[in-house]
């Protein structure tokens, strides 16, 4: 695992060389929210960064509900007894096993590894604006029906899960890269997509993190190429 820290963002990095995987730490005055879970057994490394940094992780948040962001959820909760567990109300059916689409979705498939066992119950079930310190909830379907991003409103840096991927090549959930085409083919609806790549664009972040691939500082003209090629893509 590698871990980078940029202002109050903490990225760990497990696998770097095989199927990367991140989770995040942010760092609150007495506090730190942990968002995603990474994989299994992700959770020491976890638990061990966050005792370096010297502060306990009150807040877990799941940007959606795939495998490899809820891999150590279960074992987390168990050693964080006290610990808020969160995930957007849509994506906690998915996080229960339960793939079936909402009256007035878009019919495409929900793919991806979607958990079959996770024990953990989430203690909140947010929405589009929702706080959790100094993080503001950004409603981004379109990896899956109910992802979203968190916005640090302290330095606009903007933790986006599976709406973008860095590594392969910087492209919106859905976009095709074959150095890397996991979140593609795990992505629900390449429309839905565009349109929260768009979304996160008019916040005008000051950095990128996502779910596979190095954080980008001031990426204004990697989003715009990336929705450029996006809608390309879309229209052939």
């Amino acid at each position: 695992m590698k871990v980078t820290k940029i202002d109050y963002l903490y990225q760990l990095a497990f696998l770097p060389t095989l199927f990367p995987v991140n989770c995040y730490l942010v760092e609150e005055s007495e506090s730190l929210t942990l968002i995603d879970a990474a994989l299994p057994g992700s959770y020491k490394k976890i638990l061990e960064t966050a005792q370096k940094i010297g502060k306990p992780i009150t807040e877990i948040v799941l940007t959606h509900a795939h495998s490899d962001h809820i891999g150590s959820l279960d074992a987390l909760k168990e050693r964080l007894a006290d610990v808020t567990v969160s995930i957007s109300t849509r994506d906690t059916l998915l996080l229960q096993g339960d793939k079936s689409l909402l009256e007035g979705e878009p019919t495409t498939p929900i793919r991806g590894g979607v958990p079959k066992n996770i024990q953990t119950i989430p203690d909140r079930k947010l929405q589009e604006g929702d706080r959790i310190g100094s993080l503001k909830v950004i409603a981004t379907p379109g990896h899956t029906p109910g992802s979203i991003s968190l916005l640090d409103t302290r330095t606009n840096a903007l933790i986006a899960g599976d709406a973008f991927q860095v590594r392969g090549g910087f492209a919106v959930s859905g976009t095709l890269k074959w150095m890397f085409p996991a979140p593609a083919l795990a992505t629900w609806n390449k429309e839905r997509s565009v349109e929260s790549a768009r979304k996160i664009a008019s916040l005008k972040p000051a950095l990128i993190a996502a779910g596979h691939g190095k954080m980008i500082s001031s990426p204004d003209s990697e989003i715009q190429k990336a929705i450029h090629e996006a809608e390309k893509t879309a229209a052939q």
